[in-house]
């Protein structure tokens, strides 16, 4: 397994980074907790990782932290919940979020993630309660850089599996309601919502 990649940031996106080590550049999927935390293109850059492998494809999956790919690993432990739908809940919350939701069996705020029902976010609860007690780790999300929002954010949403037309309705409603100054990691947040 791929512990980790260390190079060079030769590009980001909300939803993707890519490492270029040793004259190979690595695609990873990211969260947004991870891309607040990006430096700017061009500097060196370690992501932790993560490979899934399936029949039709091997995806890479990359985190800031430590803690938050634990957390990720947590979650796709659990049944219902794959990789694309821990991104989403690590892109939706905080990995701190997720955690005191999860301890405090705070199903109503689990299920406010997109992709989440109520007996994934009750088996959820159920199966990493006593696991995420014995961790005790917390995760605090940075800011991401500004830029074009409504571009990044809908790249973002697509790529996490929102069909293009309900993200663009979704981004322009809540543009409409808290204008330009919303970042876009809370754009974001908000529309898989």
């Amino acid at each position: 397994m791929i512990a980790y990649i260390s190079g060079s940031l030769t590009h980001k996106e909300p939803s993707i980074a890519i490492i270029e080590a040793h004259g190979v550049g690595y695609e990873m999927r990211i969260s947004l907790q991870t891309y607040g935390a990006l430096p700017d293109n061009g500097s060196p850059c370690r992501l932790f990782t993560y490979l899934n492998i399936r029949d039709d494809a091997h995806v890479l999956y990359g985190f800031w932290e430590s803690e938050e790919k634990h957390l990720f690993l947590h979650l796709i432990s659990v049944t219902g919940i794959g990789p694309a739908i821990a991104l989403i809940m690590l892109s939706s919350m905080s990995a701190s979020e997720i955690r005191t939701a999860i301890l405090q069996e705070n199903i109503r705020a689990i299920q406010s993630i997109k992709g989440i029902g109520a007996k994934t976010a009750q088996r959820l609860i159920l199966e990493l309660k006593d696991r995420i007690l014995k961790d005790g780790f917390v995760s605090d999300a940075p800011t991401p850089e500004a830029g074009n929002q409504r571009s990044e954010a809908l790249s973002a949403l697509v790529t996490l599996g929102v069909a293009r037309a309900t993200a663009e309705k979704s981004i322009d409603a809540i543009l409409k309601k808290y204008g330009n100054s919303i970042s876009v990691e809370e754009l974001i947040k908000l529309s898989l919502r």
